[in-house]
């Protein structure tokens, strides 16, 4: 078979690595590294490949929450010492460190870091797997296994977003391994996987598939007394450590061995057989009209099937976070045999939900009995419950991180989608989606397939006035559809006028109980003080003008560098937006979005000293 795990050595070649210690090698030569500190900056942009790290988080990876006033000199300094090593490099990969608004960018290429090669062969594994072909399916992922050298980042380990990224990681490693001891069973590899999983299972004790892959290896090698004492020696441990049972799938493996039958353990879909109880599917209906996001779509569907991801979805109000969401939940019915379950993190009022009442809720879609101790402990059961499965978790509305981690477990074959109005960057090693609002061609189109498209045909000009004035968002094209759906007799170019005047815009979109007015006023609500007059002072620029730093100092009466602070900030709770395309020779340029800008001029403005108030 085809060895893709090392793609053919030539002069020039760059190798990063994090699947270990971290080290980068050109032409097979070490590079120099440089402190500690400078190596913990690389860490965290390599265990993010491809996306922006932000300059609060890496600050928070190098020192913890003691930075120096200048941390962020300091940062520059270290980002500028490994673009001259990888300068210095030969390989030409000095461009590949990028800066961007709010933080740093590193774009290895795929062949470049091994973390990638292993998504990579992972990918094709699993493929082969799907396809019935065990063979090249253990073969495909035991070369992904072959990547890893040992625990990832243990000489960074001091520092708790690189830990935290190198935990994902290892889980990450553990679920690829389960699957390829499954894999490799059905290809009749007995021998491997009982010597594999033995170390596995020793260092990970509470991990059900891997316990259940080295107890069908052990019985099938003929050692079946050892198979049933691993059984023992998991029950008891659940039992002293966390008051459980072994789950009904564990059991069943447990009841074939003892009636020395001769089988194989298939992973989480089987624990559906002989009557248990059925995978819970709780979702939102899907929307049957949704329009356009094709790509957001497919990379949140690879992003879910890798296993143990978390992906965070993110934007303004309005922009159809939700509504993706709940498109890529029900597009994943087969790669979740577990189960695919939607909770909501804020009630109706926009507050944030106690953990009490979302862990009951959990439990109860598990099927668990509720948890007599506090709201931690439930937490703790119910993500013990979900590290074993394969399930879909989507969480709604993440009012911060906290809620998250809380709800997320640490490994196992499962994945996480979460929408959220803030970009949560406490979060380290999750994939971020910005979603932006639609281009014009994707707003008719939705608005043509509420209304009729011979309706929205008939007034062209008035239909492209009336997404436009939509801000070009889902939610308010949606609100406007329906409106016009409703009230037959009003013609596009009057609703089009109504829509004009930005004082009344808010008021005109609304419909039913849909109305983009409280939408907005409910995410005002959530933001400080300070980050509300900050915004009243940013808003006060013409509505589709964006604008620069220097620009955002004066509004704000602020030197330079708070200023700046405040912008990321801003863009870090989603009030202030900067698409990487509005960038001009000078300057990166920054604007409100739509409907918060509308909202914020609709209130009045307070007298607020911005320099000494704003807290970020």
């Amino acid at each position: 078979m085809t060895d893709l795990s090392d793609p053919e050595h030539c002069p020039g070649t760059l190798r990063f690595s994090v699947l270990g210690p971290l080290s980068v090698e050109a032409d097979g030569r070490p590079l120099e590294l440089g402190p500690l500190k400078q190596r913990l900056v690389l860490a965290m942009l390599l265990c993010c490949p491809g996306t922006v790290v932000s300059v609060d988080m890496l600050t928070m990876a190098v020192w913890s929450d003691e930075p120096p006033r200048t941390a962020r000199k300091n940062l520059q300094v270290y980002v500028s010492a490994l673009r001259r090593t990888l300068a210095e490099s030969g390989t030409g990969a000095e461009g590949r460190l990028l800066r961007r608004s709010g933080g740093y960018l590193l774009r290895p290429a795929e062949a470049e870091l091994d973390s990638l090669r292993f998504d990579r062969l992972v990918r094709a594994g699993r493929a082969a797997a799907s396809a019935g072909d065990f063979p090249r399916a253990a073969h495909l992922m035991g070369q992904a296994r072959q990547l890893w050298t040992g625990p990832p980042l243990m000489e960074l380990a001091c520092s708790e977003p690189v830990r935290e990224a190198a935990e994902r990681i290892t889980a990450r490693y553990l679920a690829v391994s389960e699957d390829w001891a499954e894999a490799a069973l059905a290809a009749g590899q007995v021998a491997d996987v009982a010597e594999a999983t033995g170390d596995l299972v020793e260092a990970h004790p509470l991990r059900e598939r891997l316990r259940a892959a080295h107890m069908t290896a052990l019985h099938r090698s003929g050692r079946r007394a050892e198979a049933l004492a691993a059984y023992d020696e998991l029950r008891q441990h659940l039992s002293r450590e966390l008051g459980l049972s072994p789950s009904p799938a564990l059991e069943s493996v447990y009841r074939s061995i003892l009636a020395d039958e001769v089988g194989y353990f298939t992973g989480p879909a089987s624990a559906g057989a002989g009557g248990q109880r059925r995978a819970p599917v709780v979702l939102p209906p899907d929307v049957r009209d949704f329009t356009g996001r094709e790509s957001q779509l497919r990379e949140l569907t690879e992003r879910a099937t890798d296993g143990n991801t978390v992906s965070v979805v993110v934007g303004p109000a309005g922009v159809g976070k939700t509504a993706l969401a709940a498109r890529v939940a029900h597009r994943l019915e087969r790669e979740f045999p577990d189960g695919r379950i939607w909770v909501r993190l804020r009630a109706d009022d926009g507050t944030p939900r106690s953990l009490a009442s979302l862990t009951a809720e959990l439990l109860q879609y598990a099927g668990l009995a509720a948890t007599p101790g506090s709201p931690e402990q439930a937490a703790a059961v119910w993500r013990t419950w979900l590290a074993d499965r394969k399930v879909l978790l989507v969480l709604d509305d993440a009012p911060d991180e906290a809620a998250v981690r809380q709800l997320t477990p640490g490994s196992g074959p499962s994945a996480v989608l979460v929408t959220a109005r803030s970009r949560l960057a406490g979060l380290a090693s999750v994939h971020r989606i910005e979603v932006q609002p639609y281009s014009p061609a994707e707003a008719l189109e939705l608005l043509g397939r509420i209304i009729g498209p011979e309706r929205a045909n008939r007034d062209v000009a008035a239909a492209e006035r009336i997404v436009t004035a939509c801000g070009l968002l889902p939610l308010a094209v949606r609100v406007a559809g329906l409106k016009l759906a409703v009230l037959r007799h009003l013609t596009l170019g009057e609703y089009a006028s109504r829509l004009a005047d930005p004082r009344s815009v808010l008021d005109e979109l609304a419909v039913g109980d849909n109305d983009v007015r409280s939408r907005v006023a409910d995410e005002w609500r959530q933001l400080g003080e300070p980050a509300r007059s900050a915004l009243l002072q940013l808003a006060a620029a013409p509505l589709a003008r964006a604008f620069t730093a220097p620009e955002a100092a004066t509004a704000l009466g602020c030197d330079p560098v708070r200023a700046q602070r405040q912008l990321e900030s801003l863009i870090e709770r989603g009030a202030v937006v900067s698409p990487e395309a509005e960038v001009t020779a000078h300057a990166t340029l920054y604007s409100v979005p739509h409907f918060t800008h509308l909202y914020a001029n609709s209130v009045s403005i307070p007298a607020v000293d911005h320099c000494r108030t704003f807290t970020g």
